[in-house]
């Protein structure tokens, strides 16, 4: 707890805007879960000769819109505040010449943090809707297709969760090698240069290949989860046969399958996340122990 001690801080002092940008992206997300429901509606209300299922489509599509455009506009104000706050108090004391490049480096780590609150909790959430909210949805069209994607789930949190592990630890270590950059540089020194960006681009290649086995893998049970619905699908059972319905169904089930391929990525924000607190509050300590 004491690594996430600088940045807790600032986000108690903004933890209003905070409220607000993070209650305004629910609402965006839950209406954006709402519109394939209401598009099967739309069409089978079409079909029919009616139109309210088009209206209630019109009207949901336009809150969305409303709510994000405003999100949108307040997320700007909020984080760039958050981040003036944090780099400022990271970077305002008193430095030596030798303390600045590792105060140029709590500043990129800073912006790193702003980001991850800025973008990737939002990306982390809109999974956790794909993936929870439409199960919620395909339970209503069909419970056999909820089973096959409850079944699917398992094994990719499993190899999400070990991935996760192996790139944090590739991440620690390449993380170690950028600090140590501008002390390299400075020797002028071709050789330890040389194996410096050696090293930095072993770890890189590292990297892409565990995350392109990774991505391999959540496809592959993607794939078991598509064929598999469709397979149910066609049988004779309790599924609606109409086809608006059908539209829904299968828009849920490909938003699913999207919040599976996320799960890799979020574990890898977060094991990030934490090394970079981590070294933010190292970096704060140093600054206030030099001093």
């Amino acid at each position: 707890m004491k690594h996430t001690a600088p940045i807790r801080r600032v986000l108690t002092e903004h933890r209003y805007q905070l409220a607000l940008t993070y209650t305004l992206f629910a609402l965006e997300m839950f209406g954006t879960l709402l519109r394939p429901y209401f598009l099967g509606a739309a069409v089978d209300g079409l079909l029919a000769g009616q139109y309210r299922g088009l209206i209630l489509l019109t009207v949901v599509h336009l809150l969305v819109l409303a709510i994000g455009t405003m999100r949108h506009m307040y997320d700007t104000r909020t984080f760039s505040a958050i981040y003036t706050t944090f780099v400022t108090r990271l970077l305002a004391q008193p430095a030596s010449a030798d303390e600045l490049s590792k105060r140029s480096a709590l500043s990129t780590l800073a912006r790193q943090v702003t980001d991850f609150l800025e973008y990737d909790v939002n990306y982390l959430a809109e999974a956790f809707y794909n993936i929870f909210g439409s199960l919620i949805f395909l339970f209503v069209y069909d419970r056999w297709i909820v089973a096959i994607c409850l079944a699917i789930l398992i094994p990719v949190l499993v190899l999400g969760r070990r991935y996760g592990r192996k790139v944090a630890r590739l991440n620690r270590e390449q993380f170690d090698e950028l600090e140590r950059e501008v002390d390299i540089l400075g020797t002028r020194d071709v050789g330890a240069i040389t194996d410096h960006y050696q090293r930095l681009r072993s770890w890189q290649i590292r990297i892409s290949d565990m995350e392109a086995w990774n991505f391999g893998s959540t496809e592959f049970f993607v794939l078991l989860s598509v064929t598999g619905s469709l397979l149910v699908s066609t049988r004779t059972g309790d599924i609606p046969l109409e086809l608006g319905s059908i539209i829904g169904m299968y828009t849920y089930l490909l938003k699913f399958a999207s919040g599976l391929e996320t799960i890799p990525y979020t574990v890898q924000r977060l094991g990030a996340l934490k090394d970079i607190l981590r070294r933010v509050s190292e970096g704060q300590q140093g600054s206030n122990s030099g001093n």
